[in-house]
């Protein structure tokens, strides 16, 4: 996917004049680097002292040791799955090849790749998935816990193996901020975990190759940190890999400059991506984990160094995590909102491993459980890890203790989030929230007043996900649109408009009318929004315990239009369509469950499931992954002040 002049135009548009001013100087300074690369300083007596503290490596639990070591296992034997495709060559990787579409990405200076474009590179996620280095982080791990160095030699072996096929500023994994930061990170652990083999000094401090690339990639994310309208989650990363090497690498004579400038920029950063509520103001779940794990890795680094870190990380972590908890359903899965592409910050367990209780485990670790959480059964390597280096909050030194939420929360108002909960697992998110953040919302979906209901975890009205993110217009197109979630479209339009696969060039504005979850046996949720000029698209949900039966009522102000209305329902339930009533069924945890979803009669509903021309029926679990599943739409015309009315009623 290539971008055309009407996107750079679209772009610039949605640009302030102090972010155009910092991008002309980030071109220049690409033109001036294509020369200059300048030698790194000097230096001896390097040593690495932010090691594990004794008996971490023992207070991994036996189970989470065992899925990490065969995890292992399978890397050393070459296998491997990124978005869904499966890999058997990681015993001597390729770096620069797609092994989805066969092609390597070009030669020559970082900067003139054409990374977007899939003819010329293959999928670049593809590229920069392994060379984030996170699956030598586990092999790392499996080392620390079981001492065999074979897991150590292999990861020796690829490092060494990447730095001399990626010199600095020379192709494909030079381009993107977040690669190089997290990348920084995962090298920082690789170094912790091998700590006890007799060859880890050798293979970093002892080794000008390693050396180089380290000065290297923390001079790259000085001089290019996201900015503006980009500073997403990217300059999380970018700010937590150069804060993680600074502190933990502090071998270099910028590196105390590094150190306090990744800092600042994570401190202000993690404040500007965070609702006060504690929420990911990208409205994305996925994202919300990863800035979450990139806070508490970096904030490890910090009291492994003793570098104090400002009071309002620790707060923003905090407020993550207890938000974390409280709009998890019962099997702990967060809402699929908005964009997710299975990115995570540090990786250092096997398969299987639940990243929302680890998560949740690290954070009572360090901030300690509230009662109302949920309870977390899994285990992880990760948690006693970290653990063994952050401070526990509001002890120890470490910042006071703040008031925390006494009840679990329902009603999230700046992030115009809302769960209701039921009987039996019975869990809906409402959308209610800002389209997405910062002014092109790259990681947000035409998605406003849409649900997701789920009963025990089992997606029963779906969120269908992502997908994909370059080289697939029209399945991005499809996955980021109107009609690809629980809500109402109008004359066959999205109620934001794109300009681009990250861009938003015009956002719906929504407003949360209701949101009373706190009545006896009913919940209530009333919300709007204009993203349809002259017609306001107004929702209203309510959930009975008593009857366990969720009532949605669309209502459309304003002229006569065409609508279409869809309902998504998650890949385990199977629909049988008769006029304007489905009969849901879904197998659960060995139980068989049912409901019936009466829709509105005005609407002549048809069943969708694997269409391709175009895209419809599709639900994606996770990054380069989807399945068939079934989608429900009505179509027909709005009427007045008549609403639609929908029924979901819960059997068993």
């Amino acid at each position: 996917m290539t971008m055309s002049a009407g996107w750079y135009l679209r772009r610039l548009s949605r640009m302030g004049p102090r972010e155009v001013g910092g991008r002309v100087g980030d071109a220049a300074r690409r033109r001036r680097w294509r020369t200059e690369v300048p030698q790194r300083p000097v230096v001896s007596g390097a040593r690495f002292t932010a090691v594990l503290p004794a008996g971490a490596i023992a207070a991994v639990p036996a189970d989470a040791a065992k899925r990490l070591v065969a995890t292992a296992d399978r890397l050393m034997d070459g296998h491997a799955e990124f978005f869904g495709v499966v890999r058997d060559d990681l015993a001597a990787p390729d770096w620069w090849r797609d092994p989805k579409t066969g092609r390597r990405a070009p030669a020559g200076y970082a900067f003139d790749v054409p990374y977007r474009d899939e003819d010329a590179v293959g999928d670049v996620k593809q590229i920069w998935e392994p060379s984030r280095h996170q699956y030598l982080t586990v092999l790392a791990a499996a080392y620390a816990v079981t001492g065999n160095e074979r897991y150590a030699e292999r990861v020796a072996e690829h490092l060494r193996s990447w730095w001399a096929a990626n010199p600095p500023l020379r192709g494909v994994h030079w381009i993107s901020g977040i690669e190089l930061g997290i990348r920084l990170l995962s090298w920082v652990w690789i170094r912790r975990l091998l700590n006890g083999w007799p060859g880890a000094a050798g293979l970093f401090e002892g080794n000008p190759v390693a050396l180089d690339q380290i000065w290297h990639h923390q001079r790259w994310l000085a001089a290019f940190p996201s900015r503006g309208s980009s500073a997403n989650n990217h300059v999380i990363a970018e700010a937590a890999g150069q804060f993680a090497a600074a502190c933990a690498f502090d071998w270099f004579p910028s590196s105390a400059r590094w150190r306090t400038g990744a800092l600042r920029s994570l401190e202000r950063n993690l404040r500007a991506n965070t609702f006060p509520s504690g929420l990911n103001r990208e409205l994305a779940g996925e994202y919300h984990g990863l800035v979450l794990e990139l806070g508490l890795a970096a904030v490890a680094e910090a009291d492994a160094a003793a570098v104090p870190v400002p009071r309002t990380v620790r707060l923003v972590l905090l407020r993550m995590t207890d938000a974390l908890a409280a709009v998890v359903d019962d099997r702990l899965r967060p809402p699929r909102q908005g964009d997710g592409d299975d990115g995570h910050g540090l990786v250092v367990d096997g398969a299987g491993t639940d990243r929302w209780a680890s998560l949740l485990a690290t954070g009572e670790a360090v901030f300690g459980r509230l009662a109302w959480w949920p309870e977390v059964t899994g285990t992880d390597v990760r948690t006693p890890l970290l653990a063994a280096l952050l401070r526990p909050y509001g002890r120890s030194g470490s910042t006071p203790a703040v008031t925390r939420p006494a009840r679990r929360r329902a009603h999230f108002a700046d992030a115009g989030m809302t769960v209701l909960r039921g009987p039996d697992g019975i869990w809906c998110r409402c959308d209610g929230g800002p389209h997405g953040f910062l002014s092109i919302a790259a990681h947000a979906h035409a998605d406003a007043l849409s649900l997701e209901v789920r009963q025990d975890g089992v997606d029963v009205l779906a969120d269908p996900g992502t997908y994909c993110y370059h080289g697939q217009p029209e399945w991005r197109r499809y996955f980021r649109s109107t009609l690809g979630h629980n809500t109402l479209e109008l004359d066959g339009e999205d109620q934001s408009t794109s300009g681009g696969p990250f861009l938003w060039t015009r956002h719906a504005r929504s407003r949360v009318l209701v949101a009373d979850t706190s009545a006896e046996g009913v919940a209530r949720w009333c919300a709007e929004h204009d993203g349809y000029g002259q017609s306001v698209h107004r929702r209203r949900v309510e959930l009975t315990a008593a009857s366990r039966e969720l009532r949605i009522v669309d209502e459309v102000r304003g002229p006569r239009r065409a609508v279409r209305l869809a309902f998504h329902l998650g890949p385990a339930v199977t629909a049988d369509l008769t006029g304007d009533r489905a009969v849901l069924t879904w197998t659960g945890d060995g139980e068989d469950h049912s409901a019936v979803l009466d829709l509105p009669g005005r609407l002549t509903w048809r069943a969708h499931r694997g269409e391709t021309g175009p895209p419809l029926g599709w639900y994606s679990a996770g990054f380069g992954r989807k399945v068939p599943a079934t989608t429900l739409v009505g179509t027909g015309f709005t009427d007045g002040a008549q609403g639609f009315t929908t029924v979901l009623g819960f059997r068993g």
